[in-house]
């Protein structure tokens, strides 16, 4: 079980340590070397989990998925927009979500990584959006596959310009205000009414994530209460088990 956990810890640093040189260098001019300085890591430990820097690369993008999960939501719509903030939130300050962005969006990405992480989203989107329409929170009119693509790009826009524009100061202002402008034209007027937008959203989603965590980690100490521990878990994990359903 030790090394297991080791084994699970190492990965873990060689993919953060992928991620910021990425995200600092682009994936052409980074290099093995450049990682292994980072991660501080044998070169054999690096090649135990990762046979080449495509497949570094390919594992930051998959990370990416794992960043922004979040508690199921009665509401998919607020859940929708919950991943979004969350993602807008973080990735000011974790290379893992900035540079999966680059990877997937650099120029001759699409060559090495097929869309990278975007087709990913896209799918993740339609699939809350279809259970949105399931529950009756969107107008009659709308087709989920149709506003996913839509929403992921305006996502994907709003990040851009706010990177170009002022190094991403913004972001969760410029991803709040697409949410606020699209859903009113998606959401019936009963669901709107009742959805959290505003773009201290992300931040307080994360401050929520923080402490199911905690509660999850009190639950096995002494004299901890089980049902609540359990109860933490099992909205945690509810909200980060999307990877594999991409």
């Amino acid at each position: 079980m030790a090394r297991q956990e080791r084994a699970v810890r190492t990965r873990r640093a060689i993919l953060e340590a992928a991620a910021s040189v990425f995200d600092e260098r682009g994936y052409d001019a980074a290099t093995i070397a450049d990682i292994l300085a980072r991660a501080g890591v044998t070169k054999g430990a690096l090649y135990f989990h990762f046979a080449s820097k495509q497949e570094l690369a390919q594992g930051v993008l998959d990370e990416q998925f794992g960043e922004a999960g979040v508690p199921s939501r009665e509401s998919k719509l607020q859940e929708l927009v919950d991943v979004a903030m969350l993602l807008a939130h973080r990735m000011k300050f974790e290379p893992m979500l900035s540079a999966g962005a680059r990877l997937s969006l650099g120029p001759g990405m699409r060559e090495i990584f097929g869309g990278g992480s975007v087709p990913g989203w896209i799918e993740f989107t339609r699939e809350l959006l279809v259970q949105a329409k399931q529950q009756g929170e969107l107008l009659p009119h709308v087709d989920p596959a149709e506003t996913a693509w839509i929403l992921s790009a305006c996502w994907t826009g709003a990040q851009i310009y706010s990177q170009t524009l002022n190094d991403r100061a913004d972001i969760e202002d410029r991803v709040a205000s697409v949410y606020q402008h699209i859903y009113p034209s998606i959401s019936t007027p009963a669901m709107l009414g009742r959805l959290d937008m505003a773009p201290d959203r992300g931040h307080r989603v994360a401050l929520e994530l923080e402490s199911l965590a905690e509660g999850k980690a009190g639950a096995g100490a002494p004299g901890a209460g089980a049902g609540a521990g359990a109860d933490a878990g099992a909205r945690t994990g509810a909200g980060v088990g999307f990877a594999a359903r991409r």
